[in-house]
């Protein structure tokens, strides 16, 4: 994430800021041209439609109602709920920190208005129905459905322990479901499909049978020598899913980075600068080469906190064969 500042002060704001907290200037992200403008005049009418329940702070498309954001969402929840307000809330938040990255990336997002299978979002409730069966948070042909319960803290660390997992926030959860959505768009529908198994493994095993095996026996014991998470061993989409969301969690945190002037050092005594945008192509070995340094001396601080690891990950050789395949897709022309 870059850092942002005030348009009329200059003071530094944050990405999920709508006032600057040292001048009172209302403000919104113009997110075509990666700044906060100051509402006023023309801005002031073209604010996203979410901004009052959902807090959105983007400036809404031109000649539309909602941001580049919110225009994919197909299903909100029942605003009658302060509680169903306060995790949808959560949720947009991580959304907009997901479409940072596609928009960074100049990702292809059509809506559903635009094509049948666009990139959509329903947010449910636990006690929603669709079609007559209760939901499960997953994804379908562009449509990712997210329960909204994972916008309460305190629920997801409960599932996060209950599930044995070492990292679960609602950004991880937006970027891991539209890896799923990428693999349609980048790998099958490019013709990549051969190239990817061979990275991955063949997605044409069955599903449903993988993930029942998975819950009943749990990962393989050497799960970590060739995936990114437990849960990546369960299936070769969801392997794909968990190391897209990897790859995002890398290179935007690279970019924080770098915004702020970090320079860490790398082994041998040199020093290892993030003097490059991790955004833009170049190179993934370069990219991993900032990245290690980075999660050692993040670690480091978190401990010395009385912290656990912030980045509890170790990137296997296999793993980063993987994270290089997406780091390819991603910056492959069409």
């Amino acid at each position: 994430m870059k850092r942002f500042a005030c348009p009329v002060c200059r003071e530094e704001v944050h990405f999920d800021n709508s006032v600057c907290l040292n001048c009172d200037t209302g403000l919104a992200y113009d997110s075509v041209a990666s700044k906060f403008v100051a509402l006023t005049g023309s801005k002031a009418t073209r604010i996203c439609e979410n901004r009052p329940v959902a807090g959105c702070n983007w400036l809404a498309r031109p000649k539309e109602q909602f941001c580049t954001a919110c225009l994919h969402n197909r299903t909100i929840p029942d605003m009658s709920s302060d509680e169903n307000i306060t995790n949808w809330r959560s949720i947009e938040q991580a959304k907009r920190y997901l479409f940072y990255s596609i928009l960074k990336w100049k990702l292809p997002h059509p809506t559903r208005d635009e094509v049948p299978d666009g990139l959509a979002f329903d947010f449910l409730a636990d006690s929603t129905e669709v079609d007559g069966e209760t939901f499960l948070t997953g994804h379908a042909d562009g449509l990712i459905t997210l329960n909204i319960a994972e916008g309460d803290d305190a629920e997801r660390e409960a599932r996060r322990t209950a599930m044995g997992e070492p990292y679960r926030t609602l950004i991880g959860h937006m970027r891991h479901e539209v890896g799923h959505y990428y693999w349609q768009v980048l790998v099958r529908d490019r013709g990549l499909l051969d190239e990817c198994r061979a990275v991955f493994g063949d997605d044409r095993a069955d599903y449903g049978k993988s993930l029942q095996r998975h819950y009943a026996e749990g990962p393989p014991l050497d799960w970590p020598d060739r995936f990114i998470s437990s849960y990546a061993s369960a299936h070769p989409w969801e392997d794909f899913a968990e190391t897209w969301a990897h790859y995002i969690h890398i290179v935007d945190s690279s970019e924080t980075a770098h915004a702020f002037g970090m320079t860490l050092a790398g082994t041998g005594g040199d020093d290892v600068e993030m003097d490059t945008d991790p955004y833009k192509r170049g190179t993934f070995k370069a990219t991993i080469a900032d990245w290690v340094p980075l999660t050692v001396a993040m670690n480091a601080i978190n401990r010395s906190m009385g912290q656990p690891d912030l980045y509890p990950f170790v990137l296997s050789e296999s793993v980063e064969r993987k994270l290089a395949f997406i780091h390819r897709i991603i910056h492959k022309k069409p």
